[in-house]
């Protein structure tokens, strides 16, 4: 048996750490095996040795963590563990620099995760930026942060956010009201963001002024986008000749954001996602990144990363077994 101890100053910091009920501990012990006791100011692991290790680096990631002002969770447990498995713990480090901006409450916003991290420094250095991954991973929410700090400090004039209205699986027939209360249902997501980010008020303000505009992607055509932060959500949903039409409305002093969820396509034929297709032919151009996120990402309800990790399980189980069917000629 192994045992390491840590030493930490601050009562806070070791409360926040052990977790409610030290519920972040128990899932520490769980993930590795290992017994943590904490006493006083002091952290005890007990275990086999490269569990204790492995547990020990996750104990001082999170302790950073929780002294440079991050919120330490079951969740958190969860992602650290994960990134000092595949030995990229110092990388967590880096999340202390992952500011974004505050939201109109003063909660400061910031990347929870190292690929959260990589997505905002890209959105800071290129022109285009895509952000692919499962649901959960932040893609819009720090898309639209990162199009309100823009905003503010006045390196764009406007925000123009917009998604193609897509169904997901299932007809709603027709909707009542003008054409703003029938797209509105679409657009909620990003409303959703920007109220946080801006306030009710600021927001409706800044809408009837025009230097908001949150559309469907059909009324981006014909249009050359000037000295805006343009996001387009749910491209997944996009055909080839949408995206194309879209990606060539971008005009001087201009970014754009484009996300998306290449396992949750709604298109009725999905062979023709203009997302998937614009990630092989743009891959290469100068000024465009594609940064693709993994369930490690999810940044919402636990759950939600296991059952990504069970749909991603099971397709890949589905396609070895129809790969074995066809090679015996099984129909």
């Amino acid at each position: 048996m192994t045992e390491r101890r840590i030493t930490v100053e601050s009562s806070e910091h070791m409360q926040e750490i052990c977790g409610s009920f030290d519920e972040n501990i128990r899932a520490l012990e769980k993930q590795y095996n290992v017994s943590v006791v904490c006493r006083g100011g002091e952290i005890k692991i007990v275990g086999e040795g490269n569990a204790v290790a492995h547990a020990e680096s996750a104990l001082l990631a999170m302790l950073h963590m929780s002294e440079t002002g991050q919120t330490v969770d079951v969740q958190t447990v969860r992602y650290v563990s994960a990134m000092v498995d595949e030995g990229e713990a110092g990388e967590i480090d880096d999340l202390t620099e992952g500011d974004v901006c505050l939201t109109a409450t003063g909660k400061v916003v910031r990347a929870k995760t190292v690929g959260q991290k990589r997505y905002v420094d890209a959105i800071k250095k290129n022109t285009i930026v895509f952000g692919i991954g499962p649901a959960g991973t932040g893609k819009t929410y720090l898309a639209v942060a990162m199009a309100v700090k823009a905003f503010k400090r006045h390196d764009v004039s406007r925000i123009i956010l917009t998604r193609p209205a897509v169904e997901a699986g299932e007809k709603l027939g027709f909707l009542p009201g003008d054409l703003q209360n029938k797209v509105d249902p679409y657009l909620r997501p990003l409303y959703d963001a920007l109220f946080e980010m801006l306030g009710a008020e600021s927001f409706q303000r800044h809408m009837e002024r025009g230097s908001i505009e949150v559309a469907p992607l059909a009324y981006m055509r014909g249009r050359t986008l000037d000295n805006a932060f343009i996001i387009l959500d749910e491209a997944q949903n996009t055909t080839s000749e949408q995206l194309k039409m879209f990606l060539t409305r971008l005009g001087e002093q201009s970014r754009m954001v484009i996300t998306g969820d290449v396992t949750q396509i709604d298109l009725p034929d999905k062979r023709k996602c203009g997302l998937l297709e614009a990630m092989k032919v743009l891959r290469r151009v100068e000024e465009i990144s594609i940064q693709e996120f993994t369930n490690k990402d999810v940044v919402r309800h636990r759950l939600v990363q296991d059952i990504i990790k069970a749909y991603e399980k099971y397709y890949h189980g589905k396609g070895e077994n129809d790969a074995c069917n066809k090679s015996k000629g099984c129909s």
